[in-house]
């Protein structure tokens, strides 16, 4: 799709004014991503055509790099003499992008000249933004780059891109230029970040602060940065979190906005920002291994991160709904302001593309957040089949994994040589006999032996505080980290007028259609009225009717259809 949307084809910077296809300020990033991800995927499945055109979009950076180091597709080709003076464009963003790719490359392939450019950049951009200071703002309007300077710092051992980093991490704040038609709030630049409690604006730019603040906690300890990163999670975690793990729940702003505002229908809940907080929750697991962050990463994997593709796997959504009622799509008839509704149906291809790419990039780096070592004790964080190696005393120690979860609750364990471990114990997990601590139960895995746990994936109801109104007295269903929905495919219209019975057991049906087993409940609905009467006096008679329901990630693969996540109960 970039191919033919000509996001490729502008690194050969052959655009000129009055032509069509004009780059945009963002096609930087949206390729970098793309790359990042074939670096991943390379590993694993080398295919040499990916690698050649990778090679070749790497060529044509380093030919139009400037000399000074400088390199962005529309600030030379499209408004050249605008560079680093619109704090909303991109800039720093891009930057931050190509610079986690050529990282992502170097890592894979052991070329350095892609990282050799980026390093060039970086330094180009230090020079202007740390050592003159003659640009026109001071910090990123979208943040990215300075988690991807911590992550070269780690690669390079260069204490300069720590510095450049550790820089932008601390001008943040108060006294700085905003960006057009939105507060300081919208890019978490509205107070220095060690006193930011709360999350707030763009829910993507500020996945990527939060992340870039937990890798600067693991650099240096700073006790104040890591009271803003629990302070900030535990906001998300208990009041700003959908229960897929989407986040965002604006589409003005792409943003949080106050405690308990989570709609349904209007939800935006954006696929990158789903990813962005999968980041900045497996980053706090290093600077503190607690299950509630873990927890987080596993409900964003099953739910929020992997409604955005289609199971065909070339459609995407940007924003995650938890409800759909196709009807509202054009209700504002009468009238050019229409209220915004969510996409029903996945696209192919976007004008403004960062979540298919994130997506590319994040589905083949999901072995980094399975496990956790921090020199004595490796953690289990996630149950995915896997295999991983840890250094023990000079000696290599593999450790195995074998599970069919989530459709199976069976986890077994299995180590060349003894290893102490920490195994995670979902909240969802009920009756676990053994110790543990902050969600987790540490132990010793003897060599040769397995140690085996059954998790219960038994069906059940879950439901939400009064505070989050929207779903007041209504109840959702899961099975382990698993949230399910209903569609009209499968139960009819007017899902609304569905009532579960909380008094009868759900059924876990053979039907694995979806990856994961479809649910049955007992369920109620309005008898059909002989008259068509808008109201009328007393209580609806109820039909018993099977309820059927598919996993939340599911939705919208079968045509357009009513959906929901939030039930009315009988």
């Amino acid at each position: 799709r970039f191919k033919e949307t000509g996001r490729i084809d502008a690194f050969r910077m052959k655009w000129r004014k009055g032509e069509e296809n004009q780059p945009h300020f963002y096609w930087d990033s949206d390729v970098a991503k793309w790359i990042e991800g074939v670096a991943y995927m390379q590993r694993e499945a080398p295919d040499a055509e990916l690698e050649a055109l990778c090679e070749d979009i790497i060529s044509e950076v380093i030919k139009n790099q400037g000399e000074d180091g400088y390199f962005n597709i529309y600030f030379t080709v499209v408004e050249p003499e605008k560079r680093f003076t619109d704090r909303n464009l991109h800039e720093l963003y891009c930057a931050g992008h190509l610079i986690e790719a050529a990282v992502a490359w170097y890592e894979t392939t052991g070329r350095r000249a892609f990282l050799d450019a980026m390093c060039r950049y970086v330094d180009y951009i230090d020079l202007r933004f740390r050592q003159r200071r003659d640009t026109a703002f001071r910090t990123s309007g979208h943040e990215e780059i300075e988690l991807a300077l911590i992550r070269l710092y780690r690669l390079t051992g260069e204490k300069k891109h720590f510095e450049l980093a550790e820089f932008f991490l601390n001008e943040r704040g108060p006294n700085e230029k905003g960006i057009a038609d939105a507060p300081l709030s919208n890019i978490q630049a509205h107070l220095p970040l060690r006193e930011q409690r709360t999350a707030e604006g763009h829910a993507v730019r500020a996945g990527y602060i939060y992340s870039a603040m937990a890798d600067y906690v693991l650099e240096t300890g700073d006790e104040k940065m890591r009271e803003a990163c629990e302070a900030i999670f535990d906001n998300i975690l208990r009041r700003r979190m959908y229960i897929t793990g989407g986040v965002g729940s604006s589409p003005f702003g792409e943003a949080f906005t106050v405690d308990y505002d989570l709609p349904n229908i209007h939800a935006y809940s954006e696929s990158c920002a789903a990813i962005a907080l999968a980041f900045f929750a497996n980053r706090m697991l290093s600077v503190s291994p607690d299950s509630k962050y873990s927890d987080t990463v596993e409900r964003i994997l099953y739910n929020g991160f992997l409604s955005s593709v289609s199971l065909s796997g070339d459609r995407f959504f940007y924003e995650n709904p938890l409800e759909i009622i196709p009807r509202l799509i054009d209700k504002d008839v009468s009238s050019n302001q229409r209220l915004r509704m969510p996409r029903i149906e996945r696209q192919k291809v976007f004008r403004t593309s960062c979540c298919p790419p994130n997506i590319v990039r994040f589905t083949p780096s999901i072995g980094n957040l399975i496990y956790g070592d921090d020199g004595e004790t490796l953690f289990v964080h996630q149950f995915i089949s896997s295999e991983t190696e840890v250094e023990r005393d000079g000696r290599r120690v593999t450790l195995r994994q074998t599970t069919d979860f989530p459709r199976d609750g069976r986890v077994t364990l299995s180590a060349t040589e003894d290893l102490k471990l920490a195994l995670r114990i979902p909240y969802w997990h009920k009756g676990f006999e053994g110790e543990t601590h902050l969600g987790y139960t540490y132990f010793t895995l003897k060599a040769g032996e397995e140690y085996t746990v059954n998790f219960d994936l038994t069906p059940r109801l879950v439901s939400t505080r009064p505070e989050s109104f929207y779903n007041a007295a209504r109840a959702a269903v899961m099975r382990g980290p698993a949230v399910y929905c209903t569609e009209a495919v499968d139960n009819g219209e007017n899902l609304r007028d569905l009532r579960i019975d909380p008094t009868k057991t759900i059924e876990v049906t053979s039907d694995l259609t979806f990856g994961i087993p479809t649910l049955k409940a007992v369920g109620y609905r309005q008898a059909v009225r002989d008259d068509e009467l808008l109201y009328f006096d007393g209580l609806p008679t109820l039909e018993e009717k099977t309820v059927t329901l598919i996993p939340y990630y599911a939705f919208a693969n079968r045509g357009i259809s009513e959906m929901q996540v939030w039930h009315n109960l009988k």
